[in-house]
């Protein structure tokens, strides 16, 4: 069983979301604490969480939304509402184009479930590391929140480390916290874009420069293509720790082993901190 927060952060929504979800009885609880009244919920309600997230993204109603769920759409329901709405979408900005491609990945998610293998994910301990970053705050944990904010910190640490003559002295490490004044629950958080440097740096940088901690045990996993479709090995990971009693303890750290012109190409590692439930 997960907490709100950390069913928020697996399926990577917000905890706001979760609780207006709740409210309107599209997705309820698994369980509610009778004293605390804490709100706790199961790997397998990722399976609806999937669907309700592809079908408003689609551009329906809630109100909508749940008539769908309750009489149970099936796979080709949802890629005909997709086709549907692909038609729309193309005659509209950029933004509107990666709500799209967040639509197709969560449809690959609903397609694969049941069938994600577990057997990739690698417990482990990670070491510490000192590395260059810079931070800025997002709106929430959700993927059209953290896109827009990474990429041009990441872009502007690599021209702060080239101008200071720092050299990258192993990969770049992404990483969120809590953002001041927040309590960790999947509201907003602060991105911070890291790049693994020496022990020495120099004087005189405009960047900070702090030793990132080791992961005593890390349940880990290795992700193949665009950051679009995170979500997928972020679920399997769930699975995972479901399936093997264990605890998550805040966000996933995403290593980067490969980056090149083709983000199909990518390779990242996920590691997320976990400990005995």
């Amino acid at each position: 069983m997960f907490s709100i927060g950390e069913f928020a952060a697996l399926g990577r929504v917000s905890v706001r979301m979760l609780r207006h979800y709740d409210a309107i009885g599209l997705l309820r609880p698994a369980e509610i604490h009778p004293v605390s009244g804490y709100r706790y919920y199961q790997a397998d309600q990722l399976r609806r969480l999937n669907r309700v997230i592809a079908l408003k993204d689609l551009g329906l109603t809630l109100e909508k939304v749940a008539d769908i769920l309750d009489d149970k759409v099936g796979i080709a329901e949802l890629h005909g509402m997709l086709r549907l709405r692909r038609a729309q979408l193309e005659a509209q900005l950029s933004s509107d184009a990666a709500r799209l491609t967040r639509v197709e990945a969560r449809l690959r998610m609903i397609e694969e479930e049941g069938h994600m293998d577990t057997e990739d994910v690698v417990l482990k301990g990670v070491a510490p590391a000192r590395v260059a970053e810079l931070s800025a705050r997002a709106a929430s944990y959700e993927g059209e929140d953290i896109g827009p904010v990474i990429g041009p910190l990441y872009q502007e640490i690599c021209r702060r480390m080239d101008v200071a003559g720092v050299c990258p002295s192993g990969p770049s490490i992404a990483y969120y916290t809590a953002a001041p004044g927040e309590t960790g629950d999947g509201q907003a958080v602060l991105v911070h874009a890291a790049v693994e440097v020496a022990r020495d740096t120099g004087p005189g940088r405009e960047f900070d420069v702090l030793d990132l901690p080791g992961i005593e045990s890390a349940a880990t996993i290795v992700h193949r293509g665009p950051m679009d479709e995170a979500d997928r090995s972020m679920q399997i990971l769930a699975r995972w720790i479901d399936d093997n009693g264990y605890k998550p303890l805040g966000y996933a750290r995403e290593v980067c082993l490969q980056m090149n012109e083709n983000p199909a190409n990518w390779v990242h590692e996920f590691q997320l901190a976990v400990s005995k439930a």
